[in-house]
């Protein structure tokens, strides 16, 4: 089926959707319209940029235009759950879109913006309603918003729902929607949680599986660069003054990282924004405004915008940071390289995210190129892997010499509670012990949404004085910190983090837990000029901590 009629659609859709400029179906769109459009229910597994929201949308439009309602009004007769308020924007414009010649009405719903023109839309009466678990159950509990009449249940990308802690949510709208129903359900990777959802609300569905979950476009020249963490800065200037460079989006792990890098791009004289969960909805929807119209050249983004940010013209992708979920990678730089165009993915790797990196190219079971011919897997790296688990060969970890320690000299790393800077209180953990890495593959919601709280970053610095200790000047300090190198979640359960970071895994990345799950890094002390090189709860025993534990909180 090379056009839209041969899909069974009617003139209306087709019209709309020649006047939007499509003319030839993709694959998703050719599997699964037909299905939907006789009342089938579907699992379809398609990563983003295939079309997928034309693939649900023009057939449910197709349906409801076909039979009015039961039992008279104008009740919510089809229902969109989407994981992200950007996402929700873009699906219910598409609907607006393709439905622009047809007698249905479309309204979205999302948190971080009054609820007021919200409530007044259902008031009004909508057809199709898009929206964010969290405000749609919001609006459910106080009794402003009815599922009872719902022919239509869509659930997009439910894979980052998962990830973004949306499920319990999920699972309450099911509970208020009628048992029978149409469900769609797509999602680009299907992990076991996910794999049992489907099983669960899905009836003889069709099975429409149009990208395997590790592809990756091939028209996307990707490229690593390996290079110091204290100049990924620098090295992100270069790379973006180059004339090529037209339309770049940068990913960043954490919100205030974002924040960081576009003002130093803009310090360069790079026109960049940044934009993240915790900017408001208006200040999102400027941002994105302009950088379609190209008055910001470069956006910078944590993983909010991997899968909800839909803008054309992208020619590059840049990864300031590798993601700590290897799949994400592949959303990422899917931003780039749509609609049959060319596009550049660009990775800046250091030394701790190796182990990162590996973890993709075993997801997408090739190499990927790095600049200059340079390998991961050569030299000492390789050395290291191979004796990788043994006693001798991991890296000196911080010592605590102070009264808290065991008994006889014994080295060991202290995870103390409030206090414990100078190894004073707390249990310690014996030197040697290390938390697995792939523990920490599976991301909190808050930190693979790229909104953590930050409250590390916020506890750890001291509330006085104390030993002196000489650090870089702020404005040649790393953009990246160790206490946002992995989750940006804080922990209240100190003696728990060693087992949700990979940090505690890496040379020099051992952190002192805390009521406020503190984390700080031996290497943040010794690159602070204090410390020597005895990192945190060093100092030779003196309460409070020591020079090195100091100067790296005042970073």
């Amino acid at each position: 089926m090379n056009s839209f009629p041969e899909l069974g659609l009617i003139a209306p859709l087709c019209q709309a959707v020649a006047a939007a400029g499509y003319s030839t179906p993709t694959p998703i769109q050719v599997q699964a319209i037909p299905p939907v459009l006789e009342g089938r229910d579907l699992l379809g597994c398609a990563r983003t940029g295939t079309g997928k929201t034309a693939a649900f949308a023009l057939p449910i439009l197709q349906r409801l235009a076909a039979v009015p309602a039961r039992g008279g009004g104008r009740p919510v007769r089809a229902l969109v759950l989407v994981p992200t308020r950007e996402l929700a924007a873009q699906v219910c414009e598409s609907f607006q879109t393709y439905g622009s010649r047809l007698p249905l009405a479309t309204a979205v719903i999302y948190g971080g913006v009054g609820q007021g023109p919200q409530v007044n839309a259902l008031r009004r009466g909508v057809d199709i309603l898009v929206a964010t678990p969290g405000r749609l159950v919001d609006l459910m509990g106080q009794g402003l918003l009815r599922l009872d009449r719902i022919e239509v249940l869509v659930l997009d990308e439910a894979d980052h729902m998962l990830d973004l802690g949306f499920i319990p949510d999920v699972r309450r709208v099911l509970a208020a929607v009628p048992k029978q129903r149409q469900t769609l359900f797509f999602s680009a990777t299907m992990p076991p949680p996910i794999a049992k959802l489907a099983a669960t609300i899905l009836v003889k569905p069709v099975e429409v599986i149009v990208t395997p979950v590790a592809s990756t476009v091939d028209s996307i020249d990707q490229l690593v660069h390996f290079v110091g963490r204290g100049d990924k800065a620098r090295i992100l200037a270069d790379l973006l003054s180059q004339p090529g460079v037209e339309s770049a989006l940068v990913f960043t792990r954490t919100k205030r990282g974002a924040d960081r890098v576009a003002k130093r791009l803009s310090q360069d004289g790079i026109p960049a924004e940044a934009i993240h969960g915790n900017k408001s909805q208006n200040n999102r929807e400027r941002t994105l405004e302009a950088f379609r119209s190209g008055r910001a050249r470069v956006l910078v983004a944590t993983d909010i915008a991997a899968r909800g940010i839909d803008v054309d013209g992208i020619t590059h992708v840049v990864n300031f940071e590798l993601p700590n979920v290897p799949e994400v990678y592949v959303h990422r730089i899917g931003r780039t390289g749509r609609a049959g165009a060319s596009g550049s993915a660009i990775s800046l790797c250091d030394d701790e995210e190796r182990p990162l990196l590996r973890d993709i190219e075993k997801l997408l079971r090739r190499e990927l190129p790095k600049a200059g011919g340079a390998s991961p897997r050569t030299g000492g790296e390789r050395e290291a892997r191979r004796t990788e688990g043994s006693p001798s060969a991991r890296p000196e970890r911080a010592v605590s010499r102070g009264h808290g320690g065991p008994a006889g000299g014994r080295r060991a790393t202290t995870h103390g509670g409030p206090g414990s800077h100078g190894g004073h209180g707390g249990p310690a953990r014996v030197q040697g012990q290390r938390a697995p890495a792939a523990a920490a593959r599976r991301q909190e919601p808050e930190a693979a949404f790229g909104e953590g709280l930050d409250h590390a970053a916020a506890a750890a610095r001291p509330a006085g004085g104390g030993a002196r200790g000489s650090h870089a000047p702020l404005e040649r300090a790393p953009l990246h910190r160790a206490t946002e190198r992995r989750d940006s979640t804080s922990h209240t359960a100190a003696g728990a983090a060693g087992e949700r970071h990979p940090a505690a895994a890496r040379p020099g990345g051992h952190r002192t837990g805390s009521a406020h799950g503190t984390e700080n890094r031996g290497q943040e002390g010794r690159r602070s000029g204090g410390g020597r090189g005895r990192g945190q709860g060093g100092g030779q025993g003196r309460p409070g901590g020591g020079r090195g534990h100091r100067a790296a909180n005042r970073r």
